[in-house]
């Protein structure tokens, strides 16, 4: 509540930003890791943004070093909510549109539920494994076109896409069952320190060393990092704090689908029936699995 307070910003408000800047986020992306490789893009994102988060909590003097209890949380979450995470979708735009690429990356609630019984003995309802059921159906919908003998590549990018909003479900099931001993916030910027640092070895290894950047990918950089990425992380851990995590979590639904207009009218996305109704069965199953809860 007082992050809010201080920005003037209203919380209602501050939510529509969160998901303005995320929709937004992916035609921009799409253009970056088109002049510049994924992994490298992925990199230079979290390490702008860890440099605006450092700044921002000095500012605040709210910067401190993790506790030790926190250290496997800080690590989890930057290994998989946000290296792998990025390094996936950022490989699967490359071969992708936006708009599709969007709606697959953002279905992480449908393996949330599963991973939660499993890992924390969760009770799931029929109506919760129905929403999972008409989320699957929805992500082989979206992926229906590719299933000819000449879609193997985009096959490729949309189980990268699975894999990485898995990879953001095992990490969401993991801060579940875990007490964090400072807040979100504080400990966001070390999680992207571990993130810029383990996705610069990736990019050493696969991509080699760093290309020069042209004004395309700073411009894609300066938007996505700043923006994107730790004003919208502070932005969710802020919301988080003023309303039910189940209205966040229903409200970001809308991503996906401004996320489609907007690679639409800018890169000329075409929008199919496949891509419509696959977007409605991932989002009425998310809808579904969540309200059972």
């Amino acid at each position: 509540m007082k992050a809010i307070r201080a920005t003037l910003i209203g919380p209602t408000l501050l939510l529509v930003l969160i998901v303005l800047a995320w929709a937004i986020s992916w035609p921009v992306i799409k253009v970056g890791v088109a002049n510049l490789p994924p992994v490298w893009y992925g990199c230079l994102r979290y390490a702008v943004a860890t440099v605006c988060l450092f700044a921002y909590l000095a500012a605040r003097k709210a910067l401190l070093f993790p506790p030790r209890s926190d250290w496997p949380l800080v690590a989890v979450s930057g290994v998989l909510q946000m290296a792998a995470y990025s390094a996936l979708t950022g490989m699967a735009l490359t071969i992708l549109p936006p708009g599709r690429a969007s709606v697959l990356a953002f279905s992480t609630p449908l393996w949330v539920v599963p991973l939660a019984a499993w890992r924390l003995q969760e009770r799931v309802s029929r109506l919760a494994l129905l929403g999972v059921a008409m989320g699957l159906v929805g992500v082989l919908v979206i992926a229906l076109p590719s299933l000819r003998a000449d879609g193997g590549d985009q096959i490729g990018a949309y189980c990268m896409l699975v894999g990485a909003s898995a990879a953001w479900a095992v990490s969401i099931v993991f801060v579940r069952s875990h007490r964090m001993a400072v807040s979100a916030l504080a400990l966001a910027p070390w999680q992207m320190v571990i993130a810029s640092a383990l996705l610069c070895l990736a990019a050493l290894t696969t991509e080699g060393p760093i290309p020069r950047l042209d004004g395309t990918s700073i411009a894609s950089l300066l938007y996505v990092g700043p923006v994107a990425t730790a004003f919208a992380y502070w932005a969710v851990v802020a919301v988080g704090q003023y309303f039910p995590a189940r209205t966040v979590s229903m409200s970001l639904l809308a991503t996906p689908c401004l996320g489609i207009l907007a690679s639409a009218l800018a890169l000329g996305e075409v929008v199919d029936h496949t891509l419509i109704m696959g977007l409605a069965l991932v989002g009425t199953g998310i809808a579904v699995s969540t309200k059972s809860h």
